[in-house]
């Protein structure tokens, strides 16, 4: 099957940088041009505003692909970068967390106050036998001891496998037993929509036997008391945190590990329902977490109040609340709880509380809001915001230019990101003082990193072609490998282009005619109808496109005569309901697709749904749509921040 996949949308909206936004940007246009004259010098500039121990003599080593090292000679230790060299500079008393919990407790968490308690915790982890090239497993809520102990594991020159507080204790032992993990941070719970979400009790579970006996190399689990639910104990097994932190010294030195050291472990599903544990190591890691946090998110961290709305359990969370602001030392926002608990007015109440000058966040979040009406952000004061951004999946244009309207108040660029949990750090993006930017479109890979659209077998599609997204070239933040497993990571991201050196991404994109990316979505979610490659992506956005639609859905469901069929779920906005009925609904956005992009992508089916079915952070799941849509039972749903949603959907299907 041809891998070309055809375009048929089109969006001609373009938004400048305004000319004060432009003048005080800390990413310019001439990042390009010395990236372009020398990468590998392009790189080491931006690994230097590292702190170093022993400073490095060798950028990259690219002679045994597809494993590669940077800096590998160089020493550093990232809980150094992020905190201690902050506070040597003065800006111990700068607030690094704002903190604020679902109920709306709150706590201001200073540089010097978040270096004490990583220093305690560091000697509580060496106390409980833990030693560089040990795994921790955390399974925490978003509370500040969450980072604090990624920050310690990360001192003491351990790896840190963050295990999402949502996930079952099913999928917490297959993880805690594939890193081997030697203790797990925990809490007794955490608050999502006003209730407890104990998380202690899953531990406690996943440490017992699952049917092939008790966990075997577990040796303690520390708890954080946060809810007060109640817990059972194992005696010398379980150690309260407020028993022994505060009790522990907060002296502690910050010893200097090898570039390569491994820093963490995090799993990402895998399509043989083996976790895959993508492993990331630690100078090249920080170099460009720290490198694109503040050029696409033009971070000035004596004024900004940075908000990254991702869970710590995944990359954004890593990359963008754990260690990009903390080596920047910028000041932050962190939030227990989801944006619809206590109120659906609660993100926006939040962004006007502390200020909040740069928020990044999913396309779904933003959807949701769309959802809900523009009523509702209108009651705060939005005005401090000054950029948006955009990460997890493509964005709509319709929702690109809601954000901008509705959130940005007309004045915000938008950076709308792609990367991976491969990648480590973000890889397209428009840099927001030299971009104009156009509503849905990643933009241009990033200074310093090379990216490609090609057909099945590695030739250029070139400008207006679409095709498969490759990574060219080797970059600082790329993974490692997958833990304990090195001929799978040659195998899903390398075997396709192995003659070209290519990392294949699995995801489809098209370049316009000036060269910048359009992600077309997971190659898996193309669609072949009639001999047409034909993208969700884009159809979705022609939907979302229409004034009754918040966010859409798309599949390709088997028909006979067309080989497959374009199926759609629609969730229709609140203000459209209020004014109008559903009656007849289905039909005209059926014509109205075909009048945006084409007869050919018109739906055969359009099912209006109050919900679709996601991710705890934020992802659709097609397959389970897809499912639906040809009549087959649904598959595994345990993954789904709501698990009941896939019912709901049948039942109105049928």
């Amino acid at each position: 099957m041809s891998s070309q996949i055809d375009h048929l949308f089109s969006e001609t909206r373009r938004f400048a940088p305004s000319s004060d936004f432009a003048s005080a940007a800390v990413g310019s246009a001439d990042l390009y041009e010395r990236a372009d004259a020398d990468r590998e010098a392009f790189w080491a500039e931006q690994a230097r505003d590292l702190h170093w121990h022993t400073p490095f003599t060798k950028v990259l080593d690219w002679s045994n692909p597809p494993f590669a090292t940077w800096f590998e000679d160089g020493e550093l230790n990232v809980a150094y970068n992020c905190l201690d060299r902050h506070v040597e500079a003065g800006h111990g008393d700068r607030v690094a967390l704002l903190w604020e919990g679902e109920p709306g407790d709150q706590r201001r968490v200073t540089y010097a106050e978040l270096t004490d308690e990583v220093k305690r915790l560091a000697n509580v982890l060496g106390d409980l036998g833990v030693s560089a090239g040990d795994r921790v497993a955390i399974y925490m809520p978003m509370i500040p001891e969450a980072v604090a102990a990624m920050l310690a594991v990360a001192r003491i020159g351990a790896i840190h496998s963050v295990i999402f507080g949502g996930f079952s204790a099913d999928s917490l032992r297959s993880r805690i037993d594939d890193a081997g993990a030697k203790l797990v941070i925990t809490s007794d719970g955490g608050y999502r929509k006003g209730r407890v979400s104990p998380l202690k009790p899953a531990v406690d579970q996943a440490l017992g036997d699952r049917g092939h006996g008790p966990q075997e190399t577990v040796e303690h689990v520390l708890v954080v008391k946060r809810t007060e639910n109640e817990v059972s104990w194992t005696d010398g097994r379980d150690v309260w945190w407020h028993d022994v932190v505060p009790a522990a010294s907060a002296d502690h030195e910050a010893q200097p590990f090898p570039a390569e050291n491994p820093l963490f472990i995090l799993y990402t599903s895998g399509t043989t329902g083996k976790p895959k544990g993508i492993l990331h190591t630690s100078g090249g890691y920080l170099t460009q977490a720290a490198f694109t946090n503040k050029v696409v998110h033009d971070l000035h961290p004596e004024t900004d109040v940075f908000w990254c709305t991702a869970d710590i359990g995944w990359i954004t969370g890593h990359s963008y609340v754990t260690y990009g602001p903390l080596a920047n030392g910028v000041t932050q926002v962190l939030y227990e709880g989801t944006p619809d608990s206590p109120h659906p007015g609660r993100w926006w109440e939040i962004v006007e509380k502390y200020g909040v000058t740069i928020l990044y966040t999913a396309p779904t979040a933003i959807r949701s809001f769309m959802k809900l009406g523009r009523a509702i952000p209108e009651k705060f004061d939005l005005s401090s915001l000054r950029l948006l951004g955009s990460v997890g999946e493509p964005i709509n244009p319709e929702a690109w230019v809601w954000y901008r309207h509705v959130i940005g108040g007309d004045r915000t660029p938008i950076v709308d990101t792609w990367w991976q949990t491969e990648t480590g750090a973000i890889m397209v993006s428009a840099l927001p003082g030299v971009t104009e930017t156009k509503p849905g479109s990643a933009q241009v890979p990033l200074p310093g990193i090379g990216v490609d659209v090609v057909d099945d077998s590695g030739q250029e599609v070139g400008s207006g072609g679409g095709g498969l997204l490759v990574l060219s070239k080797p970059w600082p933040s790329m993974l490692r490998g997958i833990w304990g497993d090195p001929e799978r990571f040659k195998e899903t991201y390398w075997e396709k282009f192995e003659q070209q050196g290519y990392y294949f991404a699995g995801d489809g994109a098209r370049l316009d005619e000036d060269g910048d990316v359009w992600f077309l979505g997971r190659v898996d979610d193309v669609m072949n109808v009639s001999g047409h490659r034909l993208s969700t992506t884009e159809i979705e956005s022609a939907l979302v496109g229409n004034e009754a639609v918040a966010e859409a859905a798309v599949v390709g469901a088997s028909d006979e005569t067309t080989g497959q069929a374009v199926v759609a779920f629609v969730i229709i906005k609140q203000s459209f309901l209020d004014q109008h009925s559903p009656e007849g609904l289905a039909d005209t956005l059926r014509k109205w697709v075909g009048e945006q992009i084409g007869p050919i992508a018109r739906p055969r089916d359009v099912y209006i749904v109050g919900e679709l079915p996601k991710t705890r952070s934020g992802k659709i799941m097609r397959r389970l749509l897809r499912d639906v849509a040809e009549g087959r039972e649904v598959g595994d749903t345990t993954t789904l921040a709501d698990t009941a949603v896939m019912s709901v959907i049948s039942a109105q299907v049928k």
